[in-house]
């Protein structure tokens, strides 16, 4: 499953990651905070916090709103 990581900038395009590779990078630090995309689906991001939690991991997942309007949002990922 591919991932959208969150924009640096609101012209840029989201950059993709792997599900195994969210896995190797939470591995190695054992916590870890990620912002995604909000182009990613909700089903997908729930998705993604089964699979941590399955794998015996915490995750705090919530949206974050950066600015007025219902499109400025991205997903906050704390995977411990």
């Amino acid at each position: 499953m591919d991932i959208l990581l969150a924009r640096e900038e609101l012209t840029d395009k989201p950059k993709k990651i792997t599900l195994s590779k969210l896995k190797e990078e939470v591995k190695e630090t054992e916590n870890k905070i990620y912002y995604f995309d909000r182009e990613n689906s909700h089903k997908n991001m729930m998705s993604l916090v089964d699979s941590f939690e399955n794998d015996g991991y915490n995750v705090y997942f919530r949206e974050v709103k950066y600015g007025l309007s219902d499109e400025e949002y991205m997903y906050e990922v704390h995977i411990m």
